[in-house]
């Protein structure tokens, strides 16, 4: 009885030894845990910012002049089409075709002129969203290294609780003009 007893205790003290060792992992996995400092950026509104709307003006100045000129085409060739309506009773078949071709030239170059307005309009935006996002990560990195952040997490979180975590302030008015 004495050996059965003495094995008892020791299995005692291992699983003890095997808790408190538990225990302290756990204790020192949620110290760890507790010290990561996390930042949230609410993406939505910073491309809703006036940083944001400055590139948007920036671009609509930047084409207006060649939106002007299209709609000053749709208008003339509308005006030609309507011409042609109206005075395709008068006209010989052959002038009548001849001024079809004519007007059917002019609106494939201004699909033409359109579709590379679209084009060029869209790889300007990127342009100029490529270089707001830029800005974006140099004022959240300047931020983070000043206050210390961990972690840094841009667009959208399943919950966002802390109002300190939420930093989208801060990077706005850290943006550099």
């Amino acid at each position: 009885m004495d050996w059965l007893a003495k094995r008892r205790r020791r299995i005692t003290l291992k699983k003890w030894l095997t808790l408190t060792m538990l225990l302290g992992s756990c204790l020192l996995c949620a110290q760890a845990y507790a010290a990561t400092k996390i930042g949230y950026i609410q993406l939505v509104k910073i491309m809703q910012s006036p940083q944001a709307d400055e590139s948007g003006k920036l671009l609509l100045k930047e084409f207006s002049g060649r939106q002007a000129a299209l709609e000053k085409l749709k208008k003339e060739i509308d005006a030609k089409e309507a011409a042609l309506t109206k005075e395709s009773a008068k006209l010989a078949k052959a002038d009548f075709d001849k001024r079809t071709e004519a007007l059917n030239n002019q609106k494939v170059d201004y699909n033409r002129k359109q579709r590379e307005l679209a084009e060029d309009f869209e790889l300007r935006k990127e342009q100029e969203r490529n270089k707001l996002q830029d800005r974006v990560n140099k004022a959240v990195e300047s931020i983070a290294k000043a206050e210390g952040y961990d972690l840094v997490l841009y667009g959208t979180a399943a919950y966002v609780g802390k109002k300190g975590v939420d930093i989208t302030d801060k990077a706005l008015k850290a943006l550099p003009k």
